[in-house]
């Protein structure tokens, strides 16, 4: 088994719930890991080792399995991972010339040659077709020309003509393998060929040591936690398909609901201020701050009408829009106020650089703790963008109101922390440690009673 180009120095990663799990270099230790495998199943079984790849790698790498469905039926078992024919191949004629079924040629017997199906093709003929196929990059879903049978890396590696072309269909090939074995990964991050193991395939936290990229180790996207992957499948899948509609509600901009003047958002944080009159409104609902801190809960979640059931179904598909639109809105204002407060981190960063450096208010150490107050509220800020979806896929009882609640405090105490990170020079450092503590039990406590293994 081969690898890819670039070679990294690898350690471990780091995951939300589970600690730590191997990073793998892709030059020798994922190869030794799957080379293990193919040689017990070829010594178990008797198999050639290209024929044990394709037959591991169509089976998820599952040794176990692979072993004890070939016992039980190896023809079956080959024929249903196509790499037999259904029907014993037929020999047509005892001729010494053959005719190419593809370029319609008269050629020597010798010079044709099959996967062990009855399909022969002349040797020319293959080679311009493994070369178009690795080109592409196929190269463990290459089938016979005149049937679904794959073809193996013994049969493929002699007819491709070039030593580069070889070197490219066993880095395909390689790519495949990492890609169907349940317990690796490559870093999605780019141009990073680190590839990483997990014992368990599920949904968890992993942080690029090498690029430092963070994604779900289970489907490779972003992680999405409470979400699970197959939820925020559909829902980003719902957001592309809707997204023309719901582009009026991406506007930057507001009317402050009592002197009327257009405000932008220009921070992460939902309390608003109108520079105006300097009333104090929620961004998103509008709603007066001053008793805002009771009803978050109003806030966040969607009022469901009880009787849309009996609506016509004009009426349903319009409660339908309102009710994404209402969680879309929350969930790209918080993915907005990320973006604001990362720039007023670096804004931050910048102000106590000057500070540190004319020496007129105390060291770098002195101000960690708002560069981990601001950490923390880009970690519990993407929690709170993410129960978003999961609270739309939720169906209505008990638990939804639980989620809803616990939704609402956490979003409630972000918001209480971003405004003080937005004013640190002026928040008290030891208020700021508790609303700190606060917001991350908040999370914690969220993610506990309702993340998904």
């Amino acid at each position: 088994m081969s690898n890819n180009d670039n070679e990294s120095d690898v350690e471990y990663s780091e995951t939300e719930e589970c600690g730590y799990d191997d990073y793998y270099n892709p030059l020798d230790q994922v190869d030794r890991l799957l080379n293990e495998l193919v040689e017990t199943l070829s010594s178990r079984l008797r198999l050639t080792p290209s024929l044990s790849k394709l037959l591991l790698h169509s089976h998820n790498w599952a040794l176990d399995s692979v072993i004890r469905m070939y016992l039980e039926d190896s023809s079956q078992l080959l024929v249903q991972s196509k790499l037999k024919p259904e029907k014993p191949p037929v020999v047509k004629t005892l001729s010494k010339t053959l005719v190419c079924p593809i370029c319609i040629m008269m050629l020597p017997k010798d010079v044709f040659c099959g996967i062990g199906c009855s399909h022969l093709f002349c040797k020319g003929c293959w080679n311009t077709y493994l070369e178009t196929q690795v080109m592409h990059g196929v190269s463990t879903a290459t089938e016979c020309m005149g049937c679904s049978v794959m073809a193996t890396e013994d049969f493929v590696l002699p007819l491709l003509a070039t030593p580069q072309l070889k070197e490219r269909y066993v880095r395909h090939a390689f790519s495949d393998y990492v890609r169907s074995h349940p317990e690796l990964r490559f870093c999605p991050g780019p141009n990073c060929n680190i590839i990483i193991r997990a014992k368990e395939n599920k949904s968890k936290r992993i942080v690029c040591n090498s690029c430092k990229t963070t994604f779900c180790f289970r489907c490779g996207s972003d992680y999405h936690a409470p979400t699970d992957c197959e939820t925020i499948r559909h829902w980003l899948t719902k957001c592309a398909d809707d997204s023309e509609t719901a582009n009026y509600i991406s506007a930057h901009t507001k009317v402050c609901p009592k002197c009327q003047i257009c405000i932008e958002k220009n921070g992460g944080c939902n309390h608003m201020q109108c520079y105006g009159c300097k009333h104090d409104f929620c961004w998103m609902c509008l709603g007066d701050w001053k008793t805002h801190g009771s009803e978050y809960y109003r806030c966040s979640r969607y009022e469901e009408n009880p009787n849309v059931a009996n609506e016509s179904s004009h009426a349903r598909a319009k409660e339908a829009l309102k009710k994404y639109l209402h969680y879309f809105e929350r969930w790209e204002n918080h993915a907005k106020s990320l973006r604001l407060e990362e720039q007023t981190l670096q804004r931050i960063r910048e102000r106590i650089q000057c500070k540190v450096m004319t020496g007129t208010d105390g060291t770098w150490i002195d101000w960690q703790c708002l560069l981990d107050a601001a950490a923390l509220l880009a970690r519990c800020r993407y929690t709170l963008q993410y129960t978003y979806p999961y609270a739309y896929y939720m169906d209505a009882g008990p638990r939804k109101e639980l989620f809803e609640y616990q939704q609402a405090q956490l979003e409630a105490e972000i918001e209480n922390l971003s405004w003080k990170v937005e004013r640190a020079e002026t928040t008290d450092r030891g208020d700021l440690g508790i609303q700190m503590d606060v917001c991350e039990k908040r999370r914690t406590t969220l993610l506990q009673d309702f993340l998904e293994s």
